[in-house]
């Protein structure tokens, strides 16, 4: 398995989710800058490739929810998605520009939603310090193809159905990962017990645990990240002043 200093930490890493999306517009660079100022060791943003080859920050297949214009980023230019405003008077930001902003010793996870991106997404990182960054994707395909073009920055593995728990350990040894991505939303579906054998499983195979939620309130409902600590070691936060706040009343901060 892959380690890195940066991610070698003796405390519990904290993430912004889309840099700081509970307060600010997501995949922005105010949203990152933002997350930093409020004590996030780094952030998580999403990567697609635009018509003209350029890696662009957006969630979902199109800017129509987060901007207030329409249309697929695949099939548009940057000076095209340059003219969206995705709130606050924000621009949808390149990776380079990520990169420019973020304080060096910031760590970023690249979350690759598009695989078409991810020659283009190892290029950008050879270039600008891969010991900060993680990739992640929910794709296997994309986590494969990034790995033609980089054997050594950190990798992640997004799960969000339980079919893909048994590839894990093939697919540690075959992308060599770092971490498995879980889910807070699996409490819910699965129940705490079997969550937290399932994450006890996986750190046996000698991989890293990352925890993200689409709500936050599965953080701290049931106490459920205070019973999960000594099995992770990152967080992805929305509200990452919560966050921060919140493990330093733990004491772990």
């Amino acid at each position: 398995m892959v380690g890195n200093p940066m991610w070698e930490r003796d405390k519990i890493i904290v993430l912004g989710h889309r840099g700081y999306m509970a307060k600010y517009p997501e995949n922005s660079l105010l949203s990152i800058r933002k997350a930093i100022e409020a004590g996030a060791d780094g952030v998580e943003i999403d990567v697609w490739l635009s018509k003209d080859n350029k890696v662009i920050l957006m969630h979902d297949e199109t800017i129509d929810r987060t901007s207030n214009l329409k249309g697929r980023q695949k099939e548009m230019t940057l000076e095209e998605l340059k003219k969206a405003n995705i709130g606050m008077g924000e621009r949808i930001p390149t990776l380079e520009e990520v990169f420019e902003i973020l304080p060096k010793d910031a760590l970023l996870n690249i979350e690759i939603k598009d695989r078409d991106a991810a020659k283009e997404v190892a290029r950008i990182v050879s270039e600008n310090n891969p010991e900060r960054v993680m990739i992640s994707s929910f794709d296997i395909e994309a986590l494969r193809e990034y790995r033609k073009y980089d054997d050594t920055t950190i990798m992640g593995l997004l799960v969000d159905k339980e079919e893909t728990v048994p590839l894990i350990p093939k697919l540690k040894e075959k992308l060599n990962l770092w971490s498995v991505n879980v889910p807070m939303e699996a409490i819910p579906i699965i129940g705490f017990e079997k969550t937290y054998q399932a994450i006890k499983w996986v750190r046996s195979l000698g991989l890293k645990i990352v925890l993200w939620t689409e709500d936050d309130k599965l953080f701290y409902v049931d106490e459920n990240l205070k019973r999960l600590l000594g099995m992770f070691e990152v967080v992805i936060a929305n509200d990452v002043e919560r966050m921060v706040s919140y493990l330093s009343s733990l004491g772990i901060r």
